[in-house]
């Protein structure tokens, strides 16, 4: 049993990277499925289906993106902030800025998994679940 799921998604897609996969499969989750559609929105992924399974649990297949020419990751960092032993929220007034505007902060909130710029616009604060730049 996983004690952190968001943070073993977070570290799969960092590992797939690192070797130089093109596509990763992810357990699938409600949470997961919802960061894996901003990261795509955003241009950090190329692409991700979701498989239904036999078993109860569902898959996510990610389509990783990659640079042409340099072969180089299209996500630099993913960093895990709020973690199970220390939930780190936010208000809306206090909303991290990732690299000033550059990069991206997922937050969980009451209007569902937005990302810093689209909580500012709603005026909402939540858990602040990564960075993603």
């Amino acid at each position: 049993m996983l004690t952190d799921p968001i943070a073993d998604y977070l570290t799969r897609l960092r590992n797939a990277q690192m070797a130089g996969h093109r596509i990763v499969d992810v357990p699938g989750s409600n949470l997961k499925k919802e960061i894996t559609r901003i990261l795509h929105e955003k241009g950090y992924i190329l692409n991700y289906k979701f498989e239904k399974q036999s078993t109860n649990q569902d898959n996510i297949k990610i389509a990783l993106k990659y640079n042409l020419k340099t072969k180089q990751p299209a996500i630099k960092k993913l960093i895990r902030i709020s973690k199970p032993g220390l939930r780190k929220y936010s208000n809306n007034k206090m909303l991290p800025r990732v690299i000033n505007g550059l990069g991206i902060a997922i937050i969980s909130t009451s209007k569902g998994v937005v990302t810093d710029k689209e909580a500012r616009k709603l005026n909402i604060g939540g858990e602040v679940l990564c960075y993603v730049y």
